[in-house]
């Protein structure tokens, strides 16, 4: 029995797009697909009906990976897969995968033989980095910097020590709602001639790409409460 795939389905980074921002052959994927694991399945829903494919949304099957999914669950999402069936997994924004639950679906389809296919689009780590003027030869993704404002504070440090030692880009995010707090926190604890890059609302109607140093950010704070944001520091060549 020939086991199904996985699709890693990218989606808009920003709510103002429509379907001609994506591939074909991710249009394509979308058409012919009608299982689907999603990170949030109102906003998958809404996706899918932006892309205007004749589809009847209450036709397809949607079950929820997140962060919550206990490795029970994706065993009996996965299930329909093994048995033939193809999945497309679909993230809140951008590319399933990075910084994102869907790794769970990738990390199981690797340890079950299931083939694993990644779809073109837009990361908004990719592009961060790219538009930031510092080194996309050599950076170091960390994810999510810590709740908690004294490990936060700690984390920051760090990632100047690393920038420091390494000279390698140390690239970073948070929850968009807390992006205020982290700013202030950078401004506060980096130093003054440490360059800061912020990438905000990519390819959005208010996309924010700037890098200065932290001595200018202290005197230009740009508000981007709410606002999806992929943070850098690094050193010009």
């Amino acid at each position: 029995m020939q086991k199904g795939s996985v699709f890693l389905i990218p989606t808009y980074l920003s709510d103002h797009h429509e379907a001609s921002f994506l591939a074909p052959l991710v249009l394509d994927v979308i058409k012919n697909t009608d299982y689907f694991l999603v990170e949030n399945v109102r906003t998958a829903r809404r996706f899918i009906s932006s892309l205007k494919l004749g589809l009847d949304i209450s036709t397809l099957a949607f079950e929820v990976l997140d962060k919550k999914s206990t490795p029970s669950e994706i065993s009996q999402y996965m299930a329909p897969v093994i048995a033939g069936k193809d999945v497309g997994v679909i993230s809140e924004a951008g590319l399933p995968g990075l910084a994102d639950p869907g790794q769970l679906a990738v990390t199981f389809a690797h340890r079950n033989g299931l083939r694993v296919i990644p779809l073109p689009g837009a990361s908004s780590i990719q592009t961060a980095v790219t538009s930031s003027g510092f080194s996309g030869q050599q950076f170091t993704f960390h994810g999510y910097l810590p709740i908690q404002k004294a490990e936060r504070l700690k984390a920051i440090k760090d990632l100047e020590q690393q920038l420091n030692s390494t000279g390698y880009t140390q690239v970073f995010m948070e929850t968009p709602f807390r992006n205020m707090s982290l700013i202030s926190d950078l401004v506060d604890t980096l130093s003054h001639h440490v360059y800061l890059n912020i990438a905000a609302d990519i390819f959005g109607q208010h996309e924010f790409i700037k890098t200065q140093t932290i001595a200018a950010w202290r005197k230009q704070k740009k508000d981007l409460h709410k606002i999806p944001s992929v943070f850098s520091i690094g050193h010009f060549s």
